[in-house]
């Protein structure tokens, strides 16, 4: 009997070693011919971005192929394009004035931690990234995503083949089990983790650096001002595209009294049906395992699928399902991350109401990630902006595609950090300016340049500052 455990560990092993000794010929190829790979990798990644995404859909049964096409061609082409001008390798930076010279030194390995919901756009992303920052990279599968994310890693294998570099520069293990994961986040250099909480906090636990992302539980405020109808078309293609599997999908609607009526006879006018007594009882009852953690039945799913497998009818054309959810927290379903197509729906009186609820969700599973607003008062978007803990606070967009850069200036990205209030090591879109170090060469300055940083800018008299000080010390202690 084959032991599956020790097989996935032999294999890491092997190809982090293998991986550490390419890596090398990145920086020594430089920075022009990096380029000229990554751009190379984006080309065919866009060539076979609809074959990979199809593979992905049947794979995993998660998601919409022709979403998932899109994904890969953020994942590459437009991820390329945006860190094109990008210093990475050797010299990024000379300031002749403060005599300082800064060298990029890449980290060494990566590991790639891929989850089963964004397999092929995450590993050409994290590809790329490491790619381009001179690091060789070693991934960790889902284990429902095998086939799609070897096929990437294969792909790639061959544009760094018809280059002429080291296949061994990108890996991907066979025979994924957790031990193997294990392994491979203690003997690698950096670990990206993109997937479910346990999984990001592992990889903080291992030992070795590592950049995580928190879950996502996004919430989308349609404040008064707001163009409706708009509004909730934009909530609605960012909810429904990929099914919903991307972590920056809205989660919850929430609006105001005066508006409410309007709002719901847009979201069923545009495909949404709010699920009532039996039929709500039913979804609730598919929606979590019986440790409240997501049902894999229902994941990247549309609302027909998840309505078969409640066992309840719906109207012919909808897109999403939704509930007026009275409450937050862990006996309201509707308040938590759902990765598919439910939405929990919110009605409060004023934007102040809407602060207090949309923070209690953030709280409830989406602490660092993302927010989105729908308005056009500038006050009240500066207001919620400046009091959310949330790494992204995207206005008048689709969340999903506004926090991943399709429809903002945001970095292109398939790891969004939460900030330390959501448990992860940075607030951005992870790119490949994060895998790198940089050591800095400092000249020493001239005598006369010393002598003027060491003077005092201004005079203290010293002394006259003590004596107050004590005085006031004195009669604080009552002694004066």
């Amino acid at each position: 009997m084959v032991d599956k455990d020790l097989l996935s560990i032999q294999e890491t092993r092997a190809l982090v070693r293998a991986a550490r000794a390419a890596q090398p010929a990145l920086v020594e190829a430089g920075q022009e011919r990096v380029d000229a790979l990554v751009e190379a990798i984006a080309k065919v990644g866009v060539e076979m971005a609809e074959e990979l995404a199809k593979m992905a859909s049947e794979e995993t049964g998660f998601g919409k192929w022709q979403d998932k096409k899109q994904k890969n061609i953020l994942a590459s082409e437009k991820l390329v394009s945006y860190y094109k001008d990008t210093k990475t390798v050797g010299i990024i930076n000379e300031d002749s004035e403060k005599k300082i010279v800064e060298i990029a030194t890449p980290m060494g390995v990566i590991a790639g931690l891929i989850p089963s919901t964004n397999p092929t756009s995450t590993t050409l992303y994290k590809a790329i990234i490491s790619l381009k920052s001179a690091n060789a990279i070693v991934f960790s599968p889902h284990p429902s995503a095998v086939k799609c994310i070897t096929a990437t890693v294969n792909m790639i294998k061959g544009v760094l083949k018809a280059m002429d570099f080291p296949e061994d520069l990108v890996g991907v293990i066979s025979v994924p089990t957790l031990e193997g994961t294990d392994q491979l986040m203690k003997i690698v250099d950096m670990i990206l983790a993109t997937g479910g909480n346990a999984m990001v906090k592992a990889a903080y636990s291992s030992g070795t650096p590592a950049l995580g992302v928190g879950s996502g539980n996004v919430p989308a405020f349609i404040e008064r001002s707001a163009d409706v109808d708009v509004a909730v078309q934009k909530i609605l293609a960012s909810k429904t595209f990929d099914n919903g599997t991307v972590c920056a999908s809205e989660q919850a609607i929430v609006t105001e009294a005066c508006i409410a009526d309007k709002v719901k006879a847009s979201v069923i006018a545009q495909g949404g049906y709010f699920l009532e007594g039996e039929k709500l009882d039913k979804v609730k009852k598919v929606m979590e395992r019986p440790n409240g953690s997501m049902n894999p039945a229902i994941v990247g799913r549309c609302a027909a699928d998840i309505a078969k497998v409640a066992g309840i009818e719906i109207p012919a054309g909808t897109t999403m399902l939704l509930c007026d959810e009275p409450g937050v927290g862990p006996k309201y379903p509707f308040s938590k991350e759902k990765l598919t197509a439910l939405l929990g729906f919110y009605v409060v009186n004023d934007w102040q109401e809407a602060c207090e609820i949309c923070y209690k969700l953030l709280h409830n599973g989406g602490l660092g990630h993302s927010m989105g607003i729908h308005s056009n008062n500038e006050t009240v978007i500066r207001e919620f902006a400046l009091k959310k803990p949330v790494s992204r606070f995207l206005v008048n967009t689709p969340t999903t595609q506004g926090a991943v850069g399709i429809t903002t200036n945001l970095s292109p990205s398939f790891t969004l950090g939460c900030g330390t209030v959501g448990g992860s090591a940075t607030s951005e879109n992870v790119g490949p300016h994060h895998l790198f170090n940089i050591r800095r060469m400092a000249y020493g300055l001239d005598d006369a340049a010393a002598t003027t940083c060491a003077a005092p800018a201004e005079s203290v008299d010293v002394q006259a500052v003590t004596n107050m000080i004590m005085e006031q010390l004195k009669k604080m202690s009552g002694t004066v």
